[in-house]
């Protein structure tokens, strides 16, 4: 599963809070969506490495980390907090 390997691959972030959620079938008929969901996500992670970032190094730090998962998912929804 898409949100098992996203949590795998976010350990290298060291998190305090890891949170993914697959909000899919919320976007059921909606554009990107396809039966089986695994195709909008939510993180909300918590974590150290953050210190000292504004918030678009997070988010590059994180789709760095996701590689090769982020073409294969229609959306992604980041929360990103300090730890």
């Amino acid at each position: 599963m898409i949100a098992d390997e996203m949590r795998e691959r976010l350990q290298v972030l060291e998190p305090v809070r890891l949170e993914v959620i697959d909000e899919s079938e919320q976007h059921r008929g909606h554009s990107g969506w396809r039966e089986g969901g695994q195709t909008h996500f939510r993180v909300r992670l918590a974590s150290r490495r953050f210190s000292g970032m504004n918030r678009v190094a997070r988010h590059r730090l994180v789709h760095e980390s996701l590689g090769e998962i982020v073409p294969r998912i229609h959306a992604l929804a980041l929360e990103l907090d300090e730890g």
